[in-house]
């Protein structure tokens, strides 16, 4: 991977909680660096791909078992495929940005089933349940990630001011959190200037000064001491992404996302979670929040809540693999 500077340092909202211990607690380790955004490339030095504990659902498939699952049931609800999509990445390892272009910027594969982080493994499993068959995958997956065009300057870096608005413009996403949170959900902005694209952060993205979005980019929230009061009502397969406060030399607030997941009376986050689980989990959504309540260095604010939508039929309609594309399922 090419290098990326990263934001200033913050605990991570997905880093779950140590292991209670009879013995004196250890020194508190440097918090762990964020990337500018949900996208940014990786270090080049970043670690190998960790053993899963586990494999994951795809690993056992062989092509044609994998082909025959994306294109039965394709007229199945959405949240339903999207269950059954990202339940085959439970313990699928957590690499931080292991998708790119093949080429260029970030080199790296543009499609992988062996390693996620939290935005593309939403990513891959919203185009692999929204595809009538395999063929469409490549397709949807490059709709979902960029603008445009599979260039590294028109990849969805920024959430707010780009993967969010893009994607609801594209038709596959719908914003649902006012449905859920009726008076609770509140309106929020994240503000870009020239002087947030100073930052070291920002520079990070390496995006060169026509392709840096400026402006006001607004969201409906939930507060976060609101949101276990909504939490069972939130449909399975919704997105639910996570804010933290508004800091102007931030390139975003959005550092986190995964799928809501109702099972067992309790309300479940499926997400690729970065820290001591290090893979694709179902996390307590009650956990996961007090978690989040504890960060004071970049506080958590709320959440918003998205649910997708199949796409047009005129957005799947197939392009030419862009130069170094990797075909569906290489690792």
């Amino acid at each position: 991977m090419t290098f990326a500077g990263v934001c200033a340092l913050a605990l991570l909202a997905q880093v779950p909680p140590p292991a209670a211990s009879p013995t004196p607690a250890a020194p508190v380790p440097p918090a762990r660096a964020v990337p500018a955004s949900l996208s940014a490339p990786a270090h080049p030095l970043a670690p190998s791909l960790p053993a899963p504990v586990r494999e994951n659902g795809w690993k056992p498939l062989t092509p044609e078992q994998r082909a025959a699952l994306i294109a039965d049931q394709a007229q199945t609800p959405l949240a339903e495929r999207l269950l059954g999509m990202s339940e085959r990445f439970l313990n699928t390892p957590y690499v931080l940005s292991p998708l790119g272009e093949g080429q260029g910027v970030d080199p790296d594969p543009t499609f992988r089933l062996d390693a996620v982080d939290c935005l593309t493994f939403v990513e891959e499993t919203l185009a692999l349940g929204m595809a009538q068959g395999e063929p469409e995958v490549p397709a949807l997956l490059e709709r979902i990630r960029y603008a445009s065009t599979p260039s590294y300057e028109d990849r969805n870096h920024l959430m707010e001011a780009q993967w969010l608005p893009n994607n609801i413009k594209k038709g596959l996403l719908v914003d649902v959190t006012r449905r859920y949170a009726k008076d609770d959900a509140i309106a929020v902005t994240k503000t870009l200037t020239a002087h947030t694209w100073q930052s070291r952060s920002s520079q990070a993205l390496q995006l060169p000064r026509e392709r840096q979005p400026v402006g006001t980019f607004g969201l409906t929230m939930i507060p976060l001491d609101k949101v276990l009061t909504h939490a069972r009502d939130v449909a399975s397969g919704t997105i639910l992404v996570v804010l933290r406060e508004d800091l102007p030399l931030k390139a975003t607030r959005i550092t986190h996302l995964g799928f809501v997941v109702q099972k067992k009376k309790r309300t479940y986050l499926r997400h690729a979670s970065r820290g001591g689980y290090n893979r694709v989990v179902d996390e307590d959504l009650e956990t996961f929040l007090a978690r989040n309540a504890r960060y004071d260095k970049w506080k958590v604010t709320g959440v918003s809540l998205f649910e997708a939508r199949r796409p047009p039929p005129t957005l799947v309609a197939q392009p030419a693999p862009a130069a170094g594309s990797a075909a569906v399922g290489a690792p």
